[in-house]
């Protein structure tokens, strides 16, 4: 692993919020059951429990820490299942990132009010950041 400065840390944390600001509307975090495909592949066997709008801007970088503005909960949500996974898109549904998804003390990159997901019902992320570097 690398040891960056915090100066090249802020600026690749700076890329991702810069690719998920690029289009003229917010981005989002499009929330999957099953298992996380690579990175930005295909969907396979995945299903789509629910889509939660970000801000815009989405958030911000400090210490090379990305802290997301206010992420709105899905108030539908669109089937039943167990949140694995979550993929930040543009507001043009450009692939931007995936990441893994849990509860509180899980160590997964979103934390969620809770992952089980029964339709109609609420998607809330409690919390989420992303640590560059120097982990």
């Amino acid at each position: 692993m690398f040891n960056m400065s915090t100066a090249v840390r802020n600026a690749r944390a700076t890329v991702l919020i810069t690719a998920l600001d690029a289009a003229a509307t917010a981005g989002e975090i499009r929330i999957y059951s099953g298992t996380k495909p690579a990175a930005g592949a295909a969907l396979a066997g995945n299903t789509l429990l629910g889509t939660l709008a970000l801000s815009d801007p989405s958030g911000v970088v400090a210490n090379g820490v990305i802290t997301f503005a206010t992420v709105s909960d899905d108030t539908s949500a669109d089937a039943d299942g167990t949140i694995t996974w979550a993929r930040f898109v543009d507001g043009d549904g450009n692939f931007v990132a995936d990441c893994d998804c849990g509860v509180a003390g899980s160590n997964a990159a979103l934390i969620f009010n809770a992952v089980t997901v029964t339709t109609g019902g609420v998607i809330r992320i409690t919390s989420g950041t992303g640590t560059e570097g120097n982990a």
